[in-house]
């Protein structure tokens, strides 16, 4: 298969909704990271989204509408308080799962009967799926356990071959991908933070529950209601990821003490405050501020991957607003493996 990689116009959404129609794939970008997707109520082609990612079965994924009235046909009912995050944070980073209709494939929802669904604010993401006039199922558009792709380059880097075309809208805006809120019970469940954050879904709504498979890993046997939740995610290809707490003195000594070993190839991503750094170390500076870091933290890791280090060192971050989105991505990339220096 010839993978089609097209800079983001008229004919490239035209062209790229046709092949949703029949059957096919496409990456594009969303405000997040950018998606893999297929036609929701196309068994077979979601079914090739799985293909494509070597994407295990039993990881749900998220229906993408154009607009509140593609709820209809994919949800049973919207609670008060789910319609209250709708209607605050809809079009944008938010995915709400909800007790789905017959009409959705077991396949999207991994055997669940609730259904993930966001409808993205990136403008060319809602413009594809307007063309495809379905809507889109769509997991991150890169191999499964990898970092998710903020540009269309990492996307080809990881599908080329695999899937019909790439839509290239250039970085995405976050960086992350979406806050996931289980609405299917009484609480509210934040299964998976992203840009809205805790914070906000309790200013919303009033008490949500945060899950405990954020900062640790689903208990044996846990079912997984949320993509992101189970399976190994966010880690580069070959260097081992290590997250390191500490002052900014603390963590550039201990990453010096490591490079000094000079048997690994050494990288960091670290804010631009931790200096001193030594010189065979590979870095990556993500600026002072956690947003900085959430838009930067993927393509700093496919960036080192790619210049053949060994180890990389992240640097922790608070867990407040989105630090608690970018510590899960960073615990997962890691292994869970943080270190306090």
């Amino acid at each position: 298969m010839k993978t089609v990689l097209a800079k983001v116009d008229e004919q490239a959404i035209r062209s790229a909704g046709e092949i949703i129609r029949q059957g096919g794939l496409v990456a594009f970008p969303t405000e997040t990271v950018y998606g893999l997707g297929a036609n929701a109520f196309d068994e077979k082609a979601v079914l090739s989204i799985f293909a494509a990612k070597g994407r295990p079965a039993d990881n749900p994924l998220i229906v993408h509408i154009a607009d509140k009235s593609g709820f209809e046909g994919i949800v049973k009912e919207i609670p008060e308080k789910a319609q209250k995050l709708i209607d605050r944070f809809m079009p944008g980073p938010l995915t709400v799962i909800l007790k789905k209709t017959d009409k959705v494939s077991l396949h999207v929802t991994a055997g669940l009967d609730t259904v993930a669904v966001r409808m993205p604010s990136n403008k060319d993401a809602l413009a594809l799926i307007r063309a495809a006039g379905v809507p889109i199922a769509a997991p991150s558009a890169n191999r499964s356990g990898l970092p998710s792709p903020t540009r269309a380059q990492h996307v080809f880097s990881d599908m080329d071959g695999r899937i019909e075309m790439i839509l290239d809208g250039g970085a995405c805006t976050f960086g992350l991908e979406s806050t996931v809120v289980d609405m299917s019970g009484d609480i509210p469940v934040l299964l998976r933070p992203g840009a809205v954050t805790l914070e906000q879904l309790k200013e919303t709504v009033g008490e949500v529950i945060l899950s405990g498979g954020v900062l640790s890993g689903l208990k044996e046997g846990e079912v997984a209601r949320s993509p992101g939740l189970k399976h190994k995610h966010y880690a580069p290809k070959s260097a081992r990821v290590v997250l390191l707490r500490g002052s900014d003195k603390a963590i550039a000594e201990h990453i010096n003490r490591f490079a000094a070993d000079n048997s690994h190839k050494v990288g960091a991503i670290v804010k631009n405050c931790v200096t001193s750094l030594d010189k065979n170390v590979k870095i990556c500076y993500i600026g002072n501020e956690d947003l900085q870091y959430a838009q930067s933290v993927f393509d700093a890791l496919r960036a080192l991957d790619d210049l053949n280090v060994d180890i990389i060192f992240c640097q922790a971050v608070e867990e407040g607003g989105i630090g608690l989105a970018i510590m899960n991505r960073l615990l997962r990339s890691a292994g869970f493996a943080l270190l306090d220096v």
